[in-house]
């Protein structure tokens, strides 16, 4: 053994390293291995909301009297606990009832900061909240209530500047203090309450939810008769029933003008009570919508006065009389022109209330409203009540999201008939360091209003969305072997990709 080993030593041969053949030629070395294929996969689309709401304090603030640094705080954990979930987008209700989430000229500050009404919380919450959601890579819509006024109990504590105190006359009192949407003056404050806040604010969206004329286990009997009276004296013809529907209509239509008339590529929504009228479809059962609060919801979707329609459809799938999937499937069908259709689902009944959900009802919804995409008019993304469900992460729904469903990231689908026309492809440059890598964005296009960044590390694909005014992020350098950058502008279309690979 010794001496082969010594004769090993003395040979080249043994070690591999003589370069010649048998017969003396030269021995070409394999060639290196192939570099792993770059296929870059299509940009995922979905919209992935949460309402906030503000109103008594059930998501933020969680109570009155919080100093100001504690409810930036609080409203940084929510909008992290929404980004760590994988959504996209937060609904932030600014205007629960004649009252503003921010400095205005026009109503007075809402009491869910202070705990009265008008009293400044020394900063603008939705300046700070527009800013510390597009740092997060989330959409901001802008929520209103336009005719709801306050509860009965707040008759003797409104500000001055509210304008119930200012025009009691537009006033109606049943259940709730409630300002009367056969009024002009009524939607004239409304309107401009709305544009004023789209003109200031970078908001990604207008918002509007359920609440038109109240429901009727609130209210049966709604006090509007010398309006009506006035209506048919100066010639109108409608019955009552078609008069309210028809104020309605009036102003959903008006809102969605105004809007794109002052910010043409923010998006208007609406959520309305998730049934038109029961037996729509078969077997369907409950609230008729269209004659107790004289929603005619359908017909804003048909008429194309919204950009996105989220039906709250808060009943379960096992459901007989409410089907989750029958709804779902019937608003899809109704959906002709084709715009957004995004469902509400009620995240915060997993484990409470009298009929509550099992943890994985939210997943299975959220699930059936992507299979549903594959059709025409179908849902392309769903909206979690509420804040505060995600937040406490409701029998572990949302991290089952963020592990399953919703991991991998996805931007919104883009509003193509408000604009089509895609950015130009933005300049990437990338700089290896010892840990991260230093990305460099900047925009070819005047009206990019997100980079959309993906990377692959160790053959997995992430991303991140950045804002426009944002030029530089870094990112973990390990296993990473290419980086894509697109920019996206305000309605959602996406530029070509720019790659950097090592």
């Amino acid at each position: 053994m010794l001496a082969v080993v010594a004769a090993c030593l003395g040979m080249a041969a043994c070690g591999g390293g003589d370069p010649t053949g048998p017969g003396g030629g030269t021995v070409t070395p394999p060639p290196p291995p192939p570099p792993a294929p770059f296929s870059v996969p299509a940009i995922t689309r979905e919209f992935r909301g949460m309402w906030i709401a503000t109103v008594a304090n059930i998501d933020w603030p969680s109570r009155t009297g919080l100093t100001a640094a504690q409810q930036q705080a609080e409203l940084g954990l929510l909008l992290d606990a929404a980004q760590q979930a994988g959504l996209n987008a937060v609904i932030l209700q600014v205007r629960a009832a004649g009252d503003a989430l921010y400095p205005s000229s026009l109503e007075p500050w809402s009491r869910v900061f202070s705990g009265t009404q008008g009293g400044n919380p020394g900063y603008d919450p939705l300046a700070f909240a527009v800013q510390q959601a597009r740092l997060r890579g989330l959409e901001l819509h802008a929520w209103f209530n336009p005719f709801r006024a306050g509860n009965l109990s707040d008759t003797l504590r409104l500000a001055p500047s509210h304008f119930a105190v200012r025009r009691p006359d537009l006033v109606r009192k049943c259940g709730q203090l409630w300002f009367d949407p056969g009024e002009q003056a009524v939607h004239d404050q409304a309107i401009a309450v709305v544009r004023d806040v789209v003109e200031r604010y970078n908001v990604d969206a207008v918002h509007i939810d359920d609440f038109f004329y109240p429901y009727p286990d609130t209210c049966t009997n709604f006090p509007d008769s010398a309006t009506y009276r006035r209506y048919t004296q100066g010639g109108g013809a409608l019955s009552l029933a078609d008069w309210r529907r028809d104020n309605v209509n009036r102003f959903v239509q008006r809102l969605y003008t105004t809007v794109h008339e002052a910010s043409p590529l923010a998006k208007v929504g609406v959520s309305p009570f998730g049934i038109w009228r029961p037996g729509n479809p078969a077997g369907i059962t409950g609230l008729d919508a269209y004659t107790t609060i004289y929603a005619d919801s359908r017909r804003w979707l048909q008429s194309g006065w919204v950009d996105y329609f989220a039906p709250q459809l808060y009943w379960s799938i096992a459901s007989t009389g409410q089907s989750f999937p029958a709804l779902l499937n019937w608003w899809g069908q109704q959906n002709t022109l084709r715009r957004h259709l995004w469902p509400g689902l009620a995240s915060y009944r997993i484990g409470t209330g009298t009929s509550p959900y099992a943890a994985g009802e939210i997943p299975s919804q959220i699930a059936l409203t992507r299979d549903a995409a594959a059709n025409a008019g179908g849902a392309t993304g769903s909206i979690l009540y509420n804040g505060s469900s995600v937040k406490n992460n409701l029998g572990g729904f949302a991290t089952t999201l963020a592990s399953g469903l919703y991991a991998g990231g996805a931007i919104p689908p883009a509003s193509t008939w408000l604009d089509a026309n895609a950015p130009a492809t933005p300049t990437l440059t990338v700089v290896p360091g010892a840990s991260t890598l230093a990305v460099s964005m900047s925009s070819n296009s005047s009206d990019t209003w997100w980079y959309l960044l993906r990377w692959r590390a160790t053959g997995t694909w992430r991303q991140r969305l950045v804002p426009s005014v944002q030029g530089a992020v870094d990112i973990p350098a390990a296993g990473v072997d290419g980086v894509v950058l697109n920019a996206v502008d305000r309605a959602g279309n996406a530029s070509g990709e720019a790659i950097w690979r090592p």
